[in-house]
């Protein structure tokens, strides 16, 4: 591009009058704006960071996945690679990352160099063999590399193509209140037990020094405990029994209270798990 040189002589005698800050270079073309004025050149001062202007190039995840873009791209037969043709534009390519990133080049030159040493085999005249049989491809060893790379490459795309839980779906879900009606814990024979223990042990504290003997009826009792839970809605475990009356009243009672339950006229029930234990008369609905 050619510009147009302007004498300072011929400009107008209003030139004169402009102001100081206006700049005297009039042929060239200003790079950019600072602060309203023109920018004719890059300032001198001005730091950048080595890592802060990058090119980005092709993204390759190794040398042959490089060499293999080369080779696919232009449609080059990976049975017969013309080796000048692509190892010319591998060293481009590495000449470039060399500027960038000395630890990824390192990968790529080690590549590079395998790339001359076959353009360099190539050239030399093949290898007396037996006769019938075929002289070795210098290019058989990376040809058979290539083909592995990509497909393997073939494969972890196919898979990456499959769905995957947390990128691709996520599992559903579904949050059902229960049900707002109680629902009592059924009474085991360990928590009967232990009720009846505490039991006994008051009794003990409470009982008379007196030895008598008398025959005590279960169903009897069973008709005691019935008549006792008549007209309640629930009766205490603890209030069906009577201390005072000796520990062979206590056994026959808690018989009579098993057969009760046995035989479904009486319901044991229990608000929630080392709650007080509750006894009631079992209900037929009409």
């Amino acid at each position: 591009m050619t510009t147009e040189h302007t004498d300072h002589t011929s400009l107008p005698q209003q030139a004169d009058s402009a102001p100081a800050t206006m700049p005297v270079v009039v042929d060239q073309v200003a790079l950019a704006r600072l602060y309203g004025e023109p920018l004719f050149s890059m300032p001198t001062d001005l730091y950048i960071p080595p890592d802060a202007l990058e090119v980005f190039l092709e993204a390759f995840e190794g040398p042959l996945d490089l060499l293999l873009y080369l080779i696919r791209k232009q449609n080059f037969n990976i049975l017969d690679i013309p080796m000048a043709g692509v190892t010319r534009q591998y060293l481009s390519y590495v000449d470039e990352i060399r500027q960038h990133n000395l630890e990824l080049a390192a990968e790529y030159l080690l590549m590079a160099a395998m790339l001359i040493e076959i353009k360099s085999r190539m050239l030399l005249p093949p290898k007396k063999v037996a006769e019938g049989e075929e002289a070795e491809d210098p290019r058989a060893e990376l040809v058979r590399r290539l083909l592995e790379y990509e497909q393997m490459k073939l494969a972890s795309m196919q898979l990456n193509e499959i769905p995957h839980y947390g990128r691709d779906f996520l599992k559903a879900q579904v949050y059902i209140e229960q049900s707002m009606q109680p629902r009592f814990p059924d009474v085991s024979m360990d928590e009967l037990q232990s009720a009846w223990r505490d039991i006994l042990k008051r009794a003990n504290l409470v009982q008379h020094h007196k030895i008598s003997r008398e025959e005590l009826s279960v169903r009897e009792h069973m008709t005691i405990v019935l008549k006792h839970l008549q007209g309640r809605k629930f009766v205490e475990f603890e209030n069906l029994f009577d201390p005072t009356l000796g520990t062979p009243v206590l056994v026959v009672t808690f018989i009579a209270l098993l057969e009760l339950a046995k035989e479904t006229l009486i319901e044991i029930t229990q608000a929630e798990a080392f709650a007080p234990i509750y006894v009631r008369l079992a209900y037929t609905p009409n």
